[in-house]
């Protein structure tokens, strides 16, 4: 039996446009003689078959967009979805948010219900447990079946959609870069593991800052966590191993944590040790002392994201481009740092 071909597969091999095979197939005049019977040919060896899912989608719209995140602990989740609804509503667009809660599984199953008619796209940050497994699998079915989905801050590069981003790397240079200036001399990162994109940027961007230092890195002052799930223990265990007079946490939640640990051993902040997280959230704006940021816009990653599956969705071009929008992270300065 012969693979199954995609309008994609007749482009590549025929080297003309994705709109010019489909224009060819449907007979249109724009196309000349030539070229269609070409395409028609190939497509009738191969035993192509139009994508009636596709074709139906794009013309049933539901009006509902699927937005699938990891979890509601971290405030810059909630932002994001309050960005994405702002401008959904606006126009005329429903929003469903499921919860993956860190899951491979149950982000699989979030996106089989929804991908079966009920919405237009997705929105999503990937899991914490499918960026570790690195098995992208339901998101190629859900792509091959005509279903546009849009990525945010946690995204692979292993999937043609389009993509929005925060420059992890530079929000962790600018806030490297602010505690050399201030004179901190033993600087931590609080972090997780690589397979999480954002996590791995953010490293790259604090190692980038020492090596331009004359500090240079010290690998024993990176504490990797599994996930982004708070390890009270471990972080303790790394204070109490290490002398540090400033430490760039991954997210506020280890950094308002961390501040605690630095208070209880009677360290004054910022004048001993400062901190810096990444996440605007209400947490940072609250903690004593409030603590510096590095803002990851997440209202307006919420937005641009819905644009552009809005765009996607309501587009009638055939040919299929996509871009990856990189936002410019902002430092807050706030009590946790020299002002």
């Amino acid at each position: 039996m012969k693979p199954k071909i995609t309008l994609k597969d007749i482009a590549r091999e025929l080297e003309v446009s994705i709109s010019t095979v489909s224009k060819a197939l449907k007979n249109s005049e724009e196309i000349s003689r030539d070229t269609k019977e070409k395409v028609q040919a190939f497509a009738k060896l191969y035993n192509y078959k139009p994508n009636n899912i596709a074709i139906s989608l794009k013309n049933k719209r539901t009006k509902n967009i699927g937005v699938v995140i990891p979890d509601i602990v971290h405030h810059f989740f909630t932002t994001v979805i309050r960005g994405i609804e702002k401008y959904a509503n606006a126009k005329g667009y429903n929003v469903i948010v499921c919860l993956s809660e860190e899951s491979f599984d149950k982000e699989v199953i979030n996106m089989e219900m929804l991908a079966n008619g009920s919405i237009d796209g997705f929105i999503m940050s990937l899991s914490s447990e499918t960026q570790q497994k690195g098995d992208f699998n339901h998101l190629k079915e859900v792509t091959d079946q005509g279903i546009p989905v849009v990525l945010f801050d946690r995204i692979t590069n292993e999937i043609d959609c389009d993509k929005v981003i925060i420059d992890d790397e530079l929000g962790a240079y600018m806030a490297t870069k602010k505690f050399i200036e201030q004179g901190k001399k033993n600087i931590a990162m609080i972090t997780t593991d690589d397979y999480l994109s954002v996590s791995k940027a953010r490293t790259q961007g604090y190692l980038k800052a020492l090596k331009e230092s004359k500090l240079g890195v010290d690998e024993s002052k990176i504490l990797k966590m599994p996930t982004m799930e708070m390890d009270e223990q471990g972080i303790k265990d790394f204070f109490d191993s290490h002398e540090l007079d400033a430490v760039l946490c991954v997210n506020e939640i280890f950094a308002v944590y961390s501040m605690r640990l630095a208070q209880q051993k009677g360290l004054r902040i910022p004048e001993d040790i400062a901190f810096i997280g990444f996440t605007d959230g209400l947490l940072s704006k609250y903690a004593n002392p409030s603590l510096t940021v590095v803002s990851q816009h997440g209202e307006k990653m919420g937005e641009v994201s819905a644009k552009l599956l809005i765009d996607k969705v309501e587009s009638e071009e055939e040919e299929e481009t996509y871009q990856t929008k990189i936002l410019e992270p902002t430092l807050v300065i706030r009590d946790s740092i020299f002002h």
